[in-house]
């Protein structure tokens, strides 16, 4: 698999990530702190022997990377006081 390739698709999950904290950040900051959870998770589970490969670990990174931003993104819009559209 190409760099390139790697590089637009992560770069279209965190865009994909913040549009969607922007747009639905409204939600209770406990499923954002359960996001953050589940990344954690994600991120510390060893991949069984039949799925490791390059595949397995461009999922896994989208997963965790869309998890870490949509967890630190209630956050952050919280902390910078941003106001939200209706």
């Amino acid at each position: 698999m190409s760099t390139l390739t790697v590089a637009i698709i992560y770069l279209l999950t965190f865009a994909v990530a913040i549009y969607l904290v922007y747009r639905y950040s409204h939600h209770s900051w406990i499923w954002h702190a359960c996001a953050l959870l589940a990344a954690v998770v994600v991120g510390f589970t060893p991949p069984p022997d039949y799925w490791s490969g390059q595949s397995y670990d461009l999922i896994v990174g989208v997963c965790f990377l869309f998890l870490v931003i949509w967890g630190l993104g209630e956050f952050i819009v919280r902390g910078l006081r941003l106001h939200r559209h209706a």
